[in-house]
């Protein structure tokens, strides 16, 4: 128990030693307006600087996200396939299966795998 308390107080301490030197030395930076908008000759902006987002390109992450989670969970189902009844493994998995095509064959029909511009 002595030594958890021990290594706890010197990762404390380092710790904020650490966050002390830190501070001390990075800069401080005052931001203005001057500093902080953007330069064009002199002249104040005539449009915004951002250009707008891409849709497609967020389903499209949205998608590749939603996959990626459901390769995760099939990975165990993979591992777990040795251990187990044949039947009772093929009932659990092939409803999750079908979904994931059936929401693919979806995604396709609405166009949303098309990428345009």
């Amino acid at each position: 128990m002595l030594k958890i308390i021990t290594s706890m107080m010197i990762a404390s301490t380092l710790t904020i030693i650490l966050m002390t030197m830190c501070t001390m030395i990075s800069k401080t930076m005052k931001s203005d307006r001057e500093k902080s908008s953007p330069f064009e000759c002199g002249f104040d902006p005539k449009s915004t600087a951002r250009l707008p987002f891409s849709l497609q390109f967020f389903l499209i992450a949205v998608l590749f996200l939603i996959f990626d989670i459901e390769v995760v969970i099939i990975l165990p189902m993979v591992i777990t396939m040795k251990a187990s009844n044949m039947i009772n493994w093929m009932m659990s998995v092939a409803p999750f299966i079908t979904v994931l095509t059936l929401g693919l064959y979806f995604e396709w029909k609405m166009g949303m795998l098309e990428w345009t511009y």
